[in-house]
């Protein structure tokens, strides 16, 4: 995509089930859990960049020793960054007696991190929002061990405030109106409620404190506890926790939104946001991994005993298209084949608009997410000239002229590699009036590789959300090669909706399409349409989120997706451009033949799969409208 889009976080678990000197003594190190949750982690960092965090909880620690680590950053290279603080402890182990370092005892003793259970996130920050105490794990304090939870999660709750509400009908005072508290306290209350019954319950039987402490260890039912936090959560979850004692769990949204993935052996249970990372780090087969199913929880308990349990009805699966096209990493097996058949089949669409001319048109990907889908635009292509080839072939009957059979034979796709994206050039240190000047050469061309006013170049990016880079840098670039027309291939079909299950983008005005339509209205003396729209999302603000429906989607409906696509093109089209500019957008019927096991497509359709996402519409529209430049949720 050349336009970034940020916020989509990606989480890593891992319990060792064997006491630490079995790794010692079979992998020669104490920290080999820890070893692997530095890959787990540096394996997503696709998934965040603005913030990591880590977390490690030590099994059967005694009352006054200290069991729980933490640390967090916001630097450069956050990952790194927490690694090297947490190898600086082991560097000074190392210093004062090397032997120290093979001594689990020890280790576990005097030095954080020695734990058997970890838990670590990666971070996308959220509208500006980058800071030290943004950044998860987030740790709920208790000088009970039982009562200590430690949360982080890849997701969005859409409704919030609801939530904040009812804590505050049971009495508490969260410290502030976010998912993450807000997901923090609710689980966090009935760990409260769990433990208060226990104890009470071998209090009445005249059961010891120390007693107590430990059956309450043993019985915490983490089912009942997520069952009843989670009963009103609406949104899209991944939401991992670790508590005190030991005990962690992975909670999957009802519709399957976020991704999980998890495997377990004797010597490990991992959970991931990604398939490959876990095969990556612990070299698995794809089918040695399992995914999170919707609706469920996996929980690890103390003793190290792993259940996958259904928490909440599953919904019908809205798995998010978004993942597949764009974020998640292209190592992955399915992912990648989807890749590819995602530009496969809009081939028929690119040789429509340069009518079928092989000859006189170049076909070429905007890096770097786009480079899978160009492999199967290209395989496209192949295939439907292979087809013309034969036609051609019978055409020229049985007595075909060797010198024209060869002609035939030979014509190919002509494939270039145009543009290639500068990393190191950075624009956010320059003033207003000059960075335009230096975003419009962030991406550099092959110069020679075009015919000047002969060639069409047809270039395919992964999506096209707003468009800006397109307008600001790339079309203006791949204009000074002198193309007679360029053609843009967006794998993904038309953004139209904002995302509010886990994804930045939340803003109407964000959406080229949506600004397209708007803009189309106008010119087809159909405003009348956005104020009845405002009118009608106006109208339900206050209804249950249950009873609201996405009346944004009328915005849309006097128009066709060629109609809009061509507005958008016009629009896109910076001036002084010589060659035309087309803009091809996928079908969301192509999409779902692509990605057939993800039909989560909101962004595309307006459809969304939880209440929630109709009342964050609708009030994103009202935002717009109103000239309110705040999240709709």
């Amino acid at each position: 995509m050349s336009d970034p889009i940020k916020h989509e976080c990606g989480i890593a678990l891992l319990r060792l089930k064997q006491p630490l000197d079995y790794y010692l003594d079979k992998y020669g190190s104490a920290l080999w859990g820890l070893n692997k949750m530095h890959l787990l982690m540096e394996k997503q960092h696709n998934r965040g960049q603005d913030g990591a965090g880590i977390a490690n909880i030590k099994l059967n620690m005694q009352p006054g020793e200290r069991y729980i680590s933490r640390t967090r950053s916001v630097q450069k290279n956050p990952t790194q960054d927490i690694f090297d603080q947490i190898n600086a402890k082991f560097k000074k182990v190392y210093d004062d007696n090397p032997d120290n370092l093979k001594d689990v005892n020890f280790l576990k003793q005097n030095v954080g991190f020695t734990g058997e259970v970890f838990l670590g996130h990666l971070r996308y920050g959220t509208y500006g929002r980058n800071s030290i105490e943004s950044c998860h794990p987030f740790l709920r304090q208790s000088n009970w061990m039982t009562r200590n939870l430690v949360v982080a999660g890849n997701f969005n709750l859409t409704n919030v405030d609801e939530l904040f509400d009812v804590l505050v009908e049971i009495g508490q005072h969260p410290k502030e109106k976010s998912d993450t508290v807000t997901v923090m306290e609710k689980i966090g209350h009935f760990l409260d409620v769990e433990n208060e019954e226990i104890y009470e319950r071998y209090k009445s039987l005249g059961y010891a404190k120390t007693e107590i402490y430990a059956r309450i260890q043993e019985e915490l039912n983490i089912e009942k506890i997520l069952k009843k936090a989670s009963e009103r959560w609406d949104g899209g979850y991944a939401m991992a926790g670790l508590m005190g004692h030991g005990s962690a769990f992975v909670l999957r949204d009802p519709s399957g939104i976020r991704p999980a993935f998890w495997y377990e052996d004797d010597e490990i249970c991992v959970v991931a946001s990604e398939r490959p990372v876990i095969q990556t780090a612990f070299n698995l087969k794809v089918e040695d991994i399992q995914e999170l199913k919707a609706g469920h929880a996996l929980i690890i308990e103390k003793k190290g005993q792993v259940k996958e349990i259904q928490i909440n009805e599953p919904r019908a699966l809205a798995q998010c298209s978004f993942e597949r096209i764009y974020f998640s990493r292209g190592s992955d097996a399915d992912i990648y084949k989807e890749r590819k058949a995602l530009g496969r089949l809009i081939v028929k669409d690119v040789l429509k608009s340069v009518d079928h001319d092989y000859d006189n048109s170049v076909f070429s990907f905007i890096p770097n997410t786009a480079e899978v889908s160009f492999y199967g635009l290209i395989k496209g292509l192949e295939e439907a000239l292979n087809t013309d080839k034969i036609q051609q072939i019978k055409a020229l009957g049985p007595d075909a002229n060797p010198e024209a059979l060869a002609q035939i034979i030979n014509r190919r796709a002509r494939i270039e590699k145009i543009a290639i994206k500068d990393a190191k050039l950075r624009t956010f240190i320059t003033q207003d009036d000059s960075r335009d000047d230096l975003v419009a050469h962030v991406y550099d061309i092959t110069y020679g590789s075009v015919r000047r006013g002969t060639d069409n170049l047809i270039v395919i990016d992964d999506s096209i959300v707003r468009g800006t880079t397109l307008r600001q840098s790339i079309l203006r670039i791949l204009d000074r090669l002198g193309p007679k027309k360029i053609v843009v291939v967006s794998s993904a079909p038309q953004i139209r909706y904002p995302d509010c299950y886990g994804i930045d983008m939340a803003k109407m005005g964000d959406f080229i399409a949506f600004e397209a339509a708007i803009a189309l209205l106008r010119e087809t003396n159909q405003a009348h349409v956005i104020d009845e729209v405002y009118k009608a999302a106006l109208e339900q603000v206050a209804l249950p989120k249950e009873q609201v429906k996405n009346v944004v989607q009328r915005i849309y409906a006097p128009f066709t997706d060629a109609q809009i696509s061509a507005k958008i093109a016009q629009m896109l089209t910076p001036a002084g451009i010589q060659a035309q500019v087309e803009i091809i957008y996928q079908s969301v019927e192509n999409l779902h033949i692509a990605c057939p096991g993800h039909t989560g497509d909101w962004y595309f359709t307006g459809n969304y799969p939880t209440p929630g996402g109709n009342k964050v519409v609708n009030r994103a529209f009202i935002n717009w409208m109103e000239k309110r430049n705040v999240r709709a949720y």
